[in-house]
């Protein structure tokens, strides 16, 4: 870990996030950042089939109001984005492909920063997928240090946090993006 005052700067945080691979990326500010009820609700209709499924999502992942307090614990963030091109709506090759791309780059651009910060957390688009299968709820989380909690489950409107800090969410027809986000201190 580097002293706080050898940290990058956010445009350098920017910079290295674009040359790493992400299509998009933005500079967050944690007290942007806000959970919501009617998020956690949404997960328990179990629309993505990860409801009581994995350490990443709810019922497992913490309570909202200790998910709140942790984002204040934050100095700054970074958000960031995959986006790709759809044959057409349906083209669910391409969602799974650009999907695992994001998750795969989340990972790997993760261990790039944790040299540089104290703390690092990692919110993904869904459900972690680290293992191929997860131990919930038979057996504890086998890389906890590792697991990549979901933006919604978080609690988090993902276009809101891109709103609020001016990044885009929708980059036209045709294109899908994945979101997320690392908060450092």
């Amino acid at each position: 870990m580097t002293d706080s005052t050898d940290l990058l700067a956010p445009a350098d945080l920017v910079n290295r996030a674009l040359a790493f691979g992400f299509s998009h990326a933005a500079t967050m500010d944690p007290s942007s950042l806000r959970v919501r009820d009617e998020v956690r609700e949404m997960c328990s209709a179990d629309r993505c089939n990860m409801y009581n499924r994995c350490w990443s999502c709810p019922p497992a992942c913490a309570p909202l109001a200790e998910n709140q307090a942790i984002l204040a614990t934050y100095r700054t963030g970074l958000i960031v984005q995959t986006t790709g091109q759809l044959e057409d709506p349906y083209d669910w090759d391409a969602m799974v492909a650009l999907g695992d791309a994001q998750a795969h780059r989340l990972r790997r651009f993760r261990r790039v920063l944790q040299p540089d910060y104290r703390r690092l957390l990692t919110l993904g688009n869904g459900a972690c997928t680290i293992c191929a299968e997860c131990t919930y709820p038979q057996a504890p989380c086998r890389l906890p240090d590792q697991l990549i909690l979901s933006m919604e489950a978080f609690g988090l409107v993902v276009s809101d946090v891109c709103r609020a800090n001016q990044l885009g969410y929708y980059y036209g027809p045709g294109t899908l993006t994945y979101t997320g986000c690392y908060l450092l201190d």
